[in-house]
């Protein structure tokens, strides 16, 4: 691909889709094509804008329904809204922006929680009202949606090792609740055809589809 300007990408997905390796994949295969490019991976754990979005992952503040979809948006988009700054830098230097989860994320895991259609329509339009033109955070130019049923995530989260900001625990709230999972998968898969995101379905049969392969499908519809 031969670019003009620098291009920001967000990948995102569901749960044990593969978000962080694919982000890193698709850096690499810019710069093999000498094109600069950085990584921002959200939420971005130990940072202090993101201590929020800690507490609430960690349960503090209670279940992700007692919470609500507009107040847990809230925490997220302090989050990008401290690192917007450093992804306008890099855009005006013209370095590619990939996000490992951006605004996408909110946009299905919150509006999982909204059941009716027209409230969820409001919702996401309040959110992109908030993220993209009261805090101003740069709109990806493309978002890459990665899909793997919240039944195959569940057996994959079981393998993984334990997450540091989750102190012990193996799964957040969001990922210890199946009906959430549910919720919020249906809603992604609404959201990426509402919004025509990229999507890769990274098990088709069932079981997870090679790194490289997810790879190169993703690198396809990017340069489409």
């Amino acid at each position: 691909m031969t670019q003009t300007k620098p291009i920001h990408i967000a990948i995102e997905g569901t749960d044990c889709s593969g978000k962080a390796t694919q982000t890193q994949k698709l850096k690499e295969r810019f710069i093999a094509g000498g094109t600069n490019t950085e990584i921002f991976s959200f939420p971005r754990y130990g940072e202090p804008a993101c201590v929020l979005v800690e507490k609430y992952l960690h349960g503090e503040y209670g279940s992700a329904v007692e919470v609500g979809p507009f107040a847990g948006s809230m925490f997220y988009a302090a989050d990008r809204y401290d690192a917007s700054f450093d992804i306008r830098k890099c855009l005006t230097a013209g370095t590619n922006v990939i996000c490992d989860r951006f605004t996408s994320s909110n946009m299905g895991h919150q509006a999982g929680k909204i059941d009716d259609q027209t409230e969820r329509d409001a919702y996401l339009e309040w959110l992109d009202n908030l993220e993209f033109k009261l805090l101003n955070i740069p709109r990806p130019d493309k978002i890459v949606f990665l899909y793997v049923h919240p039944e195959i995530s569940q057996k994959l989260m079981a393998e993984r090792a334990d997450k540091d900001y989750l102190k012990g625990k193996k799964k957040d709230i969001h990922e210890a609740d199946m009906d959430h999972l549910m919720k919020a998968s249906n809603a992604f898969l609404y959201v990426a055809k509402k919004y025509d995101w990229i999507v890769i379905d990274c098990a088709p049969e069932g079981e997870l589809l090679s790194i490289d392969t997810i790879h190169e499908m993703v690198w396809e519809k990017v340069n489409a």
